[in-house]
């Protein structure tokens, strides 16, 4: 494979670094956005002369702007750009307070957004590239106790799937990432939890976080192998629209779909009852 420049958010931990990584050992040039100093040492030291890191929050729009501005001049021109910054919130929607679930897509929808913008000009204008994001199986299916985190990356599919259909015509590719549970921190130190004040919800909610934070640190997902996944998918000429990681977000998502597609067969004479007899007036 022909060495490509790749720019990823968020690549300290978790899938952000798998996917560092991954690309690194394929013999790419990345630039790693991280959050301090000591990260930013740390970071670059996993391919001297290959790995850049930049200190960068998503949340500031025209430091996301400057940095990758910066980084088409300083390092070249970028191939794939991947927003991965990103973190969980946990709680049930009653208990999370709204300032939480706008800091929730402050970072997750318009971090994510910032960097796709300030990079889809660079890639238009040389016709090729290829943006991804990571979602989630949250993107695709919802749990109790998540639902900020889930609608943050239900936003975020629609956006890439029409993101996708706009850029089509300029040969730039976009990806959305699904992961389901990998053995990261994501469930551990890297999720925020909210307070819970409503005893009502402890039967249902109690197990469930109980749970995920003893699967913590054992999950299924293997983050080496993601890393391997995502950088097979640039490599090929018609990479997907949506790549799921994972058998367990394969398994839920498609539980989730089969849902969804047996409430329209339910409803679908219903559904169809909202139309004027005469239909649409051209």
């Amino acid at each position: 494979m022909q060495e490509q420049k790749w720019l990823i958010t968020g690549v300290s931990t978790g899938l952000g670094r798998a996917f560092a990584q991954a690309a690194l050992a394929a013999g790419h040039t990345v630039v790693g956005t991280v959050r301090s100093e000591k990260d930013l040492r740390a970071f670059e030291e996993l391919g001297p002369g290959h790995a850049h890191g930049r200190i960068l929050d998503v949340t500031d729009g025209e430091a996301v702007a400057d940095v990758i501005a910066e980084v088409e001049q300083s390092v070249g021109a970028l191939d794939v750009v991947i927003a991965n910054a990103g973190y969980g919130l946990e709680g049930t929607f009653e208990e999370t307070p709204l300032a939480e679930v706008r800091r929730q897509f402050e970072v997750n929808v318009l971090g994510t957004v910032a960097t796709l913008q300030a990079a889809l000009p660079h890639m238009r204008r040389r016709r090729r590239g290829h943006l991804m994001a990571v979602t989630s199986m949250g993107g695709l299916m919802a749990v109790p106790g998540l639902s900020a985190y889930c609608g943050s990356k239900f936003a975020l599919e629609g956006i890439l799937e029409a993101l996708g259909k706009e850029v089509a015509q300029f040969g730039i590719h976009v990806t959305a990432i699904e992961p389901g549970s990998f053995r990261t921190d994501w469930a551990g130190r890297s999720m925020t939890r909210t307070p819970q004040s409503i005893d009502d919800y402890d039967e249902l909610f109690a197990p469930i976080r109980e749970a995920r934070q003893k699967a913590s640190g054992n999950q299924l997902g293997n983050p080496a192998k993601a890393g391997e996944a995502v950088v097979h998918i640039t490599s090929l000429d018609r990479p997907p629209a949506h790549l799921v990681l994972g058998s367990d977000a394969l398994r839920l998502i498609t539980a989730a779909r089969t849902a969804v597609d047996e409430d329209i067969r339910t409803w679908e004479t219903l559904s169809r009852t909202t139309d004027f007899p005469e239909g649409a007036q051209l």
